[in-house]
Parts: C-alpha cells; structure tokens; sequence
C-alpha cells in the first residue's frame, strides 16, 4: 500500500493539474471570504470563521472530484491498471493507497486556510476573540467531510476509463450525499420520514461536529460511508476477476 500510496503522491505533485486545482480553490474561498460582501468575514461584525465552514463543502464538491477523477480512470484508459493488478498488491492495498493519496492532497489544499483562522485571531477587536474551540471541531468535520468526498471520487473513478464522466459523477453523488437527503425530506409526501432522511446525509453530522460537538454517531456516520465507498470501489476492480 506505502508503494502506492507514494508512487500516486508524487505523480499529483509532478503534474501542474494539481497545484492549478488547488489554487483555484484557494483563489475563489478567498473570493468569499474577504471580496464577496454576503459572505465576507470583515462585514460579520464580529471575530468568526462561519464563513469559510459553510463554504469550503460546496467547493470540496468540486475540488475533490478534480483531484480524484484520474485515480483509476487514468490507469484503465492508459492500459496500465492491468500491469498494476499483476503486482503482489491485493485489490485492499491499491484502493487505500490512492486513496490515502488523494487525501493527503485535499489535507494539503486545507492547511493554507489556517491562515484565515490566525488573520481572524489577529483581527478581533479583542485580540484572540474567537471560539477556538468551534473551530477545531469545524475543522475535524471539514477532514472528515473530505475523507468522504475522497471515497465517493475514488469510487466515481473506478466506474470508466473516462476522467470527465468520473469527475461529473463524483459531483452529482457529493452532492446529493451532502444536500440530496435535506432536500428530499421537504418533500411532503416524505415528511413523515423526514428526521431519518436528514440523518441520513452527510449535512447533518457536518454541521453538528462543526458546533464542537464530537459526537460519536458522528464519527461513526462518516467512517460508515467512507467503508461503504470504499468496499464498493473493492467490489467493482474485483469484476475484473469475475
């Protein structure tokens, strides 16, 4: 798994897509959070990183299937996943090394954004005025957010040997994992099912770690999806087999 888990790092961070990628993301969350007056965080009033946790998800929607759409679609358009598969690598090993791979990337897009959080510290009409606390747990939802969004992309990529249709895949299943339930639950025929349709979207267990709430159910919802992704991705290379 460490094979390639390095071998997929460093071909990300050989390649120009990567850091374009996670620029742009960079570029338009400070868009947001400094430009934009909606969302800007020096018209708040008051010392807070609400914004940036509220829009990080809808950009890790993009972000992530960007940086994960070449995971296995690039390998089985370029003829070399057949080569990858005669190795001493159970099908175990080579999920979880991209995958691992590509996390490590979306944890690399993330650490720039702490520089919000010092800016915010340093800004406050009393210095350090910020709940500390509120943004830590935000931030464990936002890795977490991005653990999953890295399994449904990994997945998204083992379906076809193209990388656009991976990466509008990855999209539609990150966006309906995050927003489809909520949506759905408005639905009035569904109504009477709405708590367990909230429940089961990612939302939902996001926006409760982000108030500081570790919660285990929390933390069990997400490492469920994250498998469940995951064993599927397993499942579809294993056809090969079949």
């Amino acid at each position: 798994m460490l094979t390639i888990f390095k071998k997929e790092l460093f071909a990300y961070l050989n390649s120009l897509v990567a850091y374009i990628t996670i620029g742009v993301f960079l570029l338009v969350l400070s868009l947001f959070l400094w430009v934009f007056p909606d969302t800007s965080l020096l018209d708040y009033g008051y010392a807070s990183l609400d914004s940036l946790f509220s829009t990080v998800p809808y950009l890790f929607m993009f972000l992530i299937p960007a940086i994960t759409m070449r995971t296995f679609a690039e390998e089985k358009k370029e003829g070399t996943f057949e080569l990858l598969a005669t190795r001493p690598l159970t099908d175990w090993q080579i999920v979880l090394g991209k995958y691992f791979a590509s996390l490590t990337l979306v944890l690399f897009a993330l650490l720039p954004t702490l520089v919000y959080y010092i800016s915010v510290y340093q800004l406050g009409a009393i210095k350090g005025n910020i709940d500390s606390g509120a943004v830590i747990g935000s931030y464990i939802g936002l890795f977490l957010l991005g653990a999953t969004f890295v399994a449904i992309g990994v997945f998204s990529s083992s379906l076809t040997k193209n990388q656009i249709i991976a990466f509008t895949i990855a999209v539609f299943l990150s966006f309906f994992a995050f927003s489809g339930f909520d949506s759905m639950s408005q639905i009035l025929s569904l109504q009477k099912f709405d708590s367990v349709l909230i429940n089961l979207g990612i939302n939902e267990h996001y926006q409760s770690i982000s108030r500081g709430l570790l919660d285990s159910r929390d933390l069990i919802y997400f490492l469920s999806v994250i498998a469940l992704f995951l064993l599927v991705t397993k499942t579809v290379l294993g056809g090969r087999k079949w």
